[in-house]
């Protein structure tokens, strides 16, 4: 682990991220974080609870002079998202992330770097083990799962946490205060193919679209960046159009909370047909790369030969398409009450179809429930019209903003106290758990905050330094002034 990372400020929470980040943390498979941080409250003598699910409490008490004030929740997610570059050996199961600092900023070496949500975990972890951080009495909850179903939150145990007031760690802009979010539904459709054998007369090609920014596919959603699985099938429907085209595979996308950086389909189409194949290829591939310079200038769109296998029919494959084609990805609603902010969106993430097995996933995000519901829908419509089998899993509600909360009240007043001017007050449009944590616990009063974090959910993803300085300064100050109980 990078001894440039420990040595920023504030060391103390450096330093906790250095260590969490050397522990293998994907979604799901939270065993080794899990204990990890059980250590780390027992290492402290601090009380610490293990719920059914996984979710690890650590209760502090209240320092000297602040035995009268209401107790805190602090609460960060334990598990990271896990992506990498395609030349990228690393194995996530494994291996610690690989971390280093370039200026003002902290990255890993080809892989998500983790401070979503490991700069939570890791401010958490610092007012523990301090000894000179003023702080109201602490429940430090540590969710597992965030990343991939909130699971965590979903089942939290209902008669461990005693707190009226939640601090969450889990935002990415250090100017904002965050009082809700938005709630989500994962859309899946599956399928079986018949193949059947490649004509002699046929020749086959690997299409690749690689080299996108990727992102976050709730926050970065309004950008309009390129999605994988939609451009590679833009190419796919130029040339369907021009001739037969039978799909022997098709790959693009992981998790379904990343927009999708790099696809590639591997097709058969008569030899005969090539030369206005290739042309029509060529023609998409210009335009494509025409619309998106200004937003992907590393996209890379190639075709390339391969060797014939067995393939869908061209009806099927051509179903297929149009399926691809007509599910929406973006934005789908921007929000008429709170000016900027994305109402519902659809991510495309995940198409995989090997030797006939088809799976699409999809992640549909919305602050309104209803209009989540009818996006979700039309998205079934056009699987099921594909003849696929449709599942909708994985619910959770968006977090309904408080305009009167006093915390919100109390960290508005100090954020504009520590750096002459005010917050902006927002609502985001990314999973949160406050939503599911306000109904396992009713009448929290929550608000969320963090640094400046960058490209989440991506290789490129990164932290700034002195962003982190200027969260951490925020949080001490906010600690102080937790009102009386």
């Amino acid at each position: 682990m990078s001894k440039e990372v420990r040595e920023q400020q504030p060391q103390l929470l450096w330093n906790h991220f250095a260590d969490l980040n050397a522990v293998p943390r994907p979604s799901k498979k939270e065993e080794r974080v899990r204990a990890f941080m059980v250590d780390f409250g027992k290492s402290l003598d601090l009380e610490v609870i293990e719920d059914a699910i996984g979710n690890v409490i650590i209760r502090k008490p209240a320092t000297s002079g602040m035995e009268d004030r209401e107790s805190i929740i602090m609460q960060s997610h334990l598990d990271m998202v896990h992506q990498k570059n395609n030349d990228t050996d690393f194995d996530f199961l494994t291996q610690g992330i690989d971390m280093f600092v370039k200026g003002d900023i902290i990255k890993a070496r080809g892989t998500t770097l983790g401070a979503d949500n490991g700069i939570g975990v890791a401010a958490i972890m610092a007012v523990l083990s301090s000894t000179d951080i003023a702080h109201p009495a602490i429940e430090a909850l540590f969710t597992v799962d965030e990343e991939t179903g909130m699971t965590g939150a979903k089942e939290l145990d209902t008669t461990i946490l005693t707190s009226k007031i939640l601090l969450n760690l889990d935002t990415e802009e250090d100017d904002e205060i965050d009082i809700g979010c938005a709630g989500g539904v994962d859309v899946t459709a599956t399928k079986t193919y018949k193949l059947e054998p490649v004509f002699d007369h046929y020749i086959s090609k690997k299409i690749m679209v690689k080299g996108l920014n990727g992102g976050h596919s709730g926050m970065d959603i309004i950008k309009g960046l390129g999605n994988a699985n939609k451009l590679i099938t833009r190419l796919l429907d130029a040339m369907q159009k021009r001739g037969a085209v039978h799909f022997q595979s098709l790959k693009g996308g992981s998790l379904r909370n990343a927009i999708p950086r790099e696809a590639e389909a591997v097709i058969s189409l008569p030899e005969s047909d090539w030369e206005q194949m290739w042309n029509t290829f060529n023609r998409c591939k210009d335009a494509i790369l025409d619309e998106y310079a200004a937003l992907e200038e590393n996209l890379t769109i190639s075709i390339e030969a391969v060797e014939n296998t067995e393939v869908l029919t061209e009806s099927d494959s051509r179903e297929l398409v149009y399926c691809l084609l007509g599910i929406h990805n973006g934005v789908y609603r921007m929000s008429p009450d709170i000016d900027g902010l994305v109402e519902t969106s659809n991510n495309l993430a995940r198409v995989t179809l090997e030797k006939g097995e088809l799976q699409i996933a999809c992640l549909t995000r919305s602050s309104v429930k209803s209009s989540k519901t009818d996006l979700s829908s039309s998205i079934v419509a056009v699987m099921k019209l594909a003849q696929m089998d449709t599942k909708l899993s994985g619910d959770y509600p968006g977090w309904q903003p408080n305009a009167s909360s006093a915390m919100l009240d109390i960290t508005k007043a100090k954020y504009t106290e520590l750096f002459d001017h005010e917050p902006r007050v927002v609502a985001c449009h990314a999973g949160l758990e406050c939503g599911l944590l306000g109904e396992r616990y009713p009448g929290l009063d929550m608000i969320s905050f963090g640094p400046n974090i960058r490209r989440a959910h991506s290789p490129d993803e990164y932290v700034e330094i002195t962003s982190v300085q200027k969260f951490w300064k925020l949080l001490l100050e906010v600690l102080k002034e937790i009102p009386k109980a």
